[in-house]
């Protein structure tokens, strides 16, 4: 049982008796890990196998129970005017609620901390005045490190006290960070949580603005889905999708904070890796190879193997011979194209086919042959040599090499699909001539990938999440979109934030490509973690970026530090980096990429030890330097952003430079100082 609302020894002190509970439910959880820790499985598994897998499975519930001392094991109570499912007649007894992180019952069983991602937990983050949802008292809590050290109450069924916004909530949402990205679990918005506890088989599409929590919600909503259907997804499997190791690295403690340890990272080019990638294409050759039209000249130039039967096929059994006529294997030929199933699995399915046809003859000749006569007969010399002929067995990578290095080869697949013009594009030299040796690009995997999966269906898993999904090109959405055919996906972006050449035009169009086109596209517009005046400077460049998008409103009460400076070379970029470490928190110093290797001379120079993105930020290394190229998805509490034209110039067009110029100007957290030594680009003036 949860604790009684109307508790008649509440104590003159509240936070003396929270913190009691505090200490209480660690105790507990500290009891819930002894308790699976001395699990003794040896007698339990029947085999090896089984065993290691039983002891894992424990590893990671040990793990999931680790109380980490610097976060909060809860931050909210709800104290809740009736009873769940009781009828709300006058007087009748409401219960208590602690809402955390994971939840933690009493040697009895009873909840002392009730899991944010519990159905009674939802009220905690959408219960309003307007719409108390039967809470008579919302308590936040504050903490530093792990030490609870302030409460906040709002009672939300007294119409006398006025709706406030609570400090304590803004406080969690602008204090300063070092180190990889939170949680956000404290502090979760109304229109958040709806995304969050979506359900399951729906896709969801979130188009967020800087600062409008679109990573973390994603992030979340993995962790709810786990939570809700923990046996479907442990055998389906889970996938968040990130634009580079930089990222991955920055939020991979956020779902282990919450208890989840078996989410799989990776990046597109990580899923599609089955070669090698050590060549680049320019950006006209990635643009047609990561066009969707693509995925209609593999599918021409694979089924091209594919040759009608000319000669019958003569099977001897014994003294017997039976023959299966060439217009008769033509049609189950014909039959098996036109299911459409995957390459590999009708390649796999024509001998078994032909060899029917033989036992259709000996049940007429008055044989009875079985299933083990109809397998001898698929594994016939004469049935592998008809196979061989008609449907002959594809490797992806060479199928892929031919096409981009034979001219006829791919004339003949791309006809009415690509034209003259892009077909030289992305054309390699003949003098390629085998897989390994072949200096495959990023899009060339993708391709690979794509011709794998025409042979052999790709494993689908039950939820993926993509993240900076609008930088991806068709073909990249499709390999994505084999990953979870049969599963749902949760897909985040900024459409204003693509800096590719390829960049998403519309969130309809990708989800197309991804096979998600019913999804459900939601828009989260408020800005709860870049400031007032840096939102409004960098929306400065929607207009030119993204035309009929709706700039993010910021929601923080704190203004932040916003300056535009003209400095005289390295130098003043510098003295910029030291005014920003006298603040709290972690100093991002983004650059354009060519500019990076002066400013880390200069600044060693200087004696200061910046670090690379993806290294993590301490309280004693808190700089880091960023290539503009690298910055999407990372955040810093203060960020000196260095020559805005530069960071422009340095992409192949103005308005690709000038969506990489809107990302970097939108990392700051807490404050932001603009230097530069030319003039700024008009478009921010």
């Amino acid at each position: 049982m949860s604790t009684p609302a109307a508790d008649p020894v509440d104590p003159v002190d509240p936070l003396s008796h929270e913190r009691a509970h505090l200490a209480s439910s660690r105790a507990a959880l500290r009891s819930m890990r002894e308790d699976v820790e001395a699990l003794d499985i040896r007698d339990v598994a029947a085999n090896r196998v089984s065993a290691e897998a039983l002891a894992h499975q424990i590893e990671l519930r040990v793990k999931a129970l680790a109380d980490l001392s610097d976060t909060p094991l809860f931050f909210g109570r709800l104290d809740y005017l009736h009873a769940p499912g009781a009828e709300r007649a006058e007087g009748a007894e409401g219960e208590r609620f602690y809402i955390g992180r994971r939840h933690v019952h009493d040697a009895d069983g009873d909840p002392m901390v009730i899991d944010w991602r519990a159905p009674v937990s939802q009220s905690f983050y959408r219960a309003s005045k307007k719409d108390p949802m039967d809470v008579g008292l919302r308590r936040r809590f504050g903490y530093t490190g792990g030490d609870l050290t302030a409460y906040e109450d709002e009672r939300l069924s007294d119409p006398a006290e006025a709706a406030r916004t609570s400090r304590l909530l803004q406080r969690e949402i602008e204090r300063p960070r070092v180190g990889p990205m939170r949680d956000i679990v404290a502090t979760i918005q109304p229109e958040q949580d709806e995304i969050v506890r979506s359900g399951l088989t729906g896709t969801v599409c979130v188009q967020g603005g800087p600062g409008t929590g679109k990573t973390a919600v994603g992030l979340h909503r993995v962790a709810y889905l786990l939570y809700a259907h923990r046996e479907r997804l442990a055998r389906t499997g889970t996938l968040v999708i990130g634009p580079n190791r930089s990222f991955l690295h920055y939020i991979e403690q956020v779902l282990p904070a919450l208890g989840e340890l078996a989410v799989r990272q990776a990046t597109v080019d990580d899923l599609v890796a089955r070669v090698e990638v050590r060549g680049t294409d320019d950006a006209a050759a990635a643009m047609v190879k990561g066009d969707a039209r693509m995925a209609r000249v593999l599918r021409r130039a694979l089924y091209a193997q594919v040759s009608m039967p000319t000669e019958p096929v003569m099977v001897v059994r014994g003294s017997r011979r039976w023959r299966v006529p060439a217009y008769e294997l033509e049609a189950i030929v014909g039959e098996l194209l036109d299911r459409g199933i995957r390459y590999g699995a009708a390649r796999e399915a024509l001998p078994q086919r032909i060899a029917h046809a033989v036992l259709v003859q000996m049940e007429r000749s008055g044989e009875a042959p079985d299933d083990r006569v109809q397998d001898a007969v698929a594994r016939n010399s004469a049935v592998k040599a008809a196979v061989k002929a008609v449907w002959p067995a594809v490797d992806p990578a060479k199928l892929v090499l031919r096409l981009l290095t034979d001219a006829e080869f791919l004339a003949e697949h791309a006809e009415g699909v690509l034209d003259a013009d892009e077909q030289k594009t992305v054309l390699w030299a003949k003098t390629v001539r085998s897989v390994k040796s072949a200096k495959w690009s990023a899009a060339d995997a993708v391709l690979i990938d794509e011709a794998t999966d025409l042979v052999e269906r790709t494993h689908s898993l039950g939820h993926v999440v993509l993240d900076e999904a609008q930088d991806l090109s068709p073909m990249q959405y499709r390999a994505v979109g084999r990953r979870c055919t049969t599963g749902s996906a949760t897909v985040l972006g900024d459409l204003a934030q693509g800096t590719t050449p390829w960049a998403t035009r519309s969130w309809a169009e990708a989800l197309e490509h991804l096979g998600k086109p019913e999804a459900v596209v939601e828009e989260l517009t408020a800005g709860f973690r870049v400031p007032t005046d840096v939102i409004a400077y960098a929306s400065r460049l929607l207009p030119h970026i993204a035309p009929g998008l709706r700039a993010v409103a910021s929601v923080r009460e704190n203004p932040g530090v916003f300056e535009v400076r003209p400095v005289d070379g390295v130098e003043g970029v510098i003295d910029a980096v030291r005014e920003a470490l006298r603040e709290e928190g972690s100093i991002g110093l983004i650059a354009a990429d060519g500019r990076v290797p002066a400013l880390v001379e200069g600044l060693a120079a200087a004696g200061l030890s910046p670090l690379a993105p993806g290294e993590e930020t301490t309280r004693e290394t808190r700089l880091t330097v960023v290539p503009a190229s690298l910055a999407k998805g990372l955040e810093y509490d203060f960020v000196v952003l260095d020559e805005p034209a530069a960071v422009v110039d340095g992409e192949p067009d103005e308005r690709t430079g000038l969506r990489r110029l809107y990302v970097a100007l939108t990392r700051a957290v807490s404050g932001l100082v603009v230097t530069h030594g030319v003039a700024l680009p008009t478009q921010l003036l």
